[in-house]
């Protein structure tokens, strides 16, 4: 909270190379971003800003278009760390990006339904008919792995390498507007443990389907499991050194994309085998 003030009340001072209205904007769209995708999520059975059959797909292009204010941050600073840094950012959300399409397009597969309600309600009836179990165990793996590297969070927190760009795309800013980037940045943490809790670990489902379990509302399961997916960030953070740019790009496109792909295939496969297909418009 005092770290907040003080942001607050510093003056902003804009760099004289500096495009001034980009350079302002940039911040702005990168927090806005970060809150307008969470209109589409349920905190609990009818409990959602706006419950469109495409939730999905709004919350993958809302993710994706982050990357513009940072790439905005980097151009209109005129810095070249500042450059580098947005350049990295922009390479590695796009690279992981597509990761993460193939991992949701497993889990629509299994579900048969776009909207994220239908997502929840499908592994319904306990922890064992969560996505974390099962076929879909694999696509759980790469889907956190990539939400590290989606959100630019440790290990794969090269836009910011403190040791070599100085701060990365944000070196340039101060008071709220640096504040905005980081506020949109742990927004954004937040949303990917929050897509994490209702693709993998039932959203507000309580893990046994019988009392006491069933007494505790679902917005608090849903809280915890996003307290368990954000403790998963934190502990990877303390754990993992940094990676080089080269292994993170190897690691996106030379293991996660493959597999990823492989297993949307296999998903299908084993649908179709066992009979498993679930209907249009949710399971």
């Amino acid at each position: 909270v005092a770290d907040g003030a003080k942001l607050f009340l510093k003056e902003t001072v804009v760099p004289s190379v500096a495009n001034r209205v980009i350079f302002l904007l940039a911040p702005m769209i990168t927090f806005i971003l970060s809150l307008i995708a969470w209109a589409v999520i349920p905190f609990d059975d009818g409990w959602v800003l706006a419950d469109i059959n495409v939730g999905v797909l709004y919350l993958f292009a809302i993710s994706s278009l982050g990357v513009y204010g940072i790439i905005m941050a980097g151009g209109a600073s005129n810095s070249k760390y500042a450059f580098y840094g947005a350049l990295r950012s922009a390479a590695q959300m796009v690279s992981y990006e597509v990761s993460i399409g193939f991992v949701i397009v497993a889990v629509l597969l299994a579900v048969g339904s776009l909207n994220l309600s239908d997502v929840v309600n499908s592994q319904m009836g306990g922890i064992h008919n969560w996505h974390f179990f099962g076929i879909l165990f694999p696509m759980f793996i790469v889907f956190i792995i990539s939400a590290l590297a989606e959100t630019n969070r440790a290990p794969f927190d090269l836009p910011e390498a403190e040791a070599e760009l100085v701060s990365g795309y944000n070196v340039e800013y101060s008071s709220m507007t640096f504040a905005m980037f980081f506020l949109g940045e742990y927004a954004n943490m937040i949303l990917m443990s929050g897509m994490t809790a209702i693709l993998f670990l039932g959203g507000w489902m309580a893990p046994f389907d019988f009392a006491p379990f069933t007494w505790i509302p679902g917005p608090i399961w849903f809280a915890l499991k996003i307290a368990a997916c954000l403790f998963v960030f934190l502990w990877v953070r303390a754990t993992f050194p940094r990676y080089r740019y080269d292994q993170l790009m190897r690691l996106g496109w030379k293991v996660f994309l493959p597999l990823s792909l492989f297993w949307v295939v296999l998903t299908a496969g084993y649908l179709i085998a066992f009979d498993l297909v679930p209907p249009a418009g949710g399971a």
